[in-house]
């Protein structure tokens, strides 16, 4: 059920923006106005909308716009992300559809989080499930992954194609169909069908089993839950997992791996002091 949508706030909204720009930026003349920003008719014109009715909207008399109207909108007042998606819960009472647009990897800040994880392993995936960010947890206890290409850091690669993570799960099929699941729900939660397409048919070629469960089209949460693997050096470990998306970041989720007891936190402290040792992927 979407929210109760506030024409008045909606309008308040539009007129603090529109006050905000510049019109010099867009090519209007600066002189001769009584009041900062741009001119309602000018915004309509940048939204390609009738100016009267965009005057409505500002005085809370325009009914609910539509969601390309406000996406015009949101163009021509040059909304962030988070203002735009303010702009849809006033004028509709729902947030925006996604958008995915891949990013440029994570920030130092970003980085920094995975860090003081440590001794929880903790990485950084995109929509398609490609790792680009780690802690040292993650390298001791699932792999080092600085020393693989980027093109082979990724979850559903390790699962379906690499024998030595298929030994590491203590019940793969069960883990295989969750990831497959999972990584469809991530993939379209992130507008992102586009950009896995080619991961998902070069992983049908390679892989029967990925494409037979691609086929029955299940889907699963990946909020938490608990992981059981066999790692090489430190035997059967189990940890609790929570799966976070990147707040402003639609194509990042993190996913950080605690240590189900005391001990095995100790013990990977322990791994991280002596070096990396002999390590398995996840």
């Amino acid at each position: 059920m979407s929210m109760q949508t506030d024409e008045n706030a909606l309008g308040a909204y539009l007129k603090d923006r529109r006050a905000k720009l510049d019109p010099g930026a867009f090519g209007f003349p600066q002189a001769r106005r009584r009041t900062p920003g741009l001119r309602r008719e000018e915004v309509a014109q940048r939204a390609n909308i009738s100016a009267t009715w965009y005057t409505w909207l500002e005085q809370g008399r325009g009914g609910a716009p539509s969601a390309d109207v406000l996406d015009r909108i949101a163009r021509a007042l040059m909304l962030t992300d988070v203002e735009r998606e303010h702009l849809f819960l006033l004028g509709l009472g729902r947030a925006p559809e996604v958008r995915y647009r891949k990013g440029e990897g994570v920030t130092p800040r970003l980085q920094r989080v995975l860090d003081a994880l440590d001794p929880s392993p903790a990485f950084i995936r995109t929509a398609t499930w490609d790792i680009v960010a780690w802690n040292r947890a993650a390298t001791v206890m699932l792999t080092d992954y600085g020393k693989l290409p980027p093109e082979e850091r990724n979850v559903l690669r390790f699962i379906f194609l690499d024998p030595r993570v298929r030994a590491a799960q203590y019940d793969w099929e069960s883990v295989a169909r969750f990831v497959v699941g999972a990584f469809r729900v991530d993939a379209a939660r992130a507008g992102a069908a586009a950009e896995v397409k080619p991961l998902v048919e070069e992983m049908c070629r390679l892989s029967p089993e990925f494409a037979a469960l691609w086929r029955d089209n299940d889907v699963h949460g990946h909020g938490e839950g608990v992981k059981q693997m066999h790692h090489p050096v430190l035997g059967p470990v189990t940890f609790e997992y929570s799966a976070f998306t990147v707040d402003g970041r639609a194509d990042l989720n993190m996913v950080v791996y605690n240590p189900a007891s005391p001990g095995l936190a100790e013990k990977i402290r322990s791994l991280l002091g002596a070096g990396p040792g002999e390590l398995t992927k996840l």
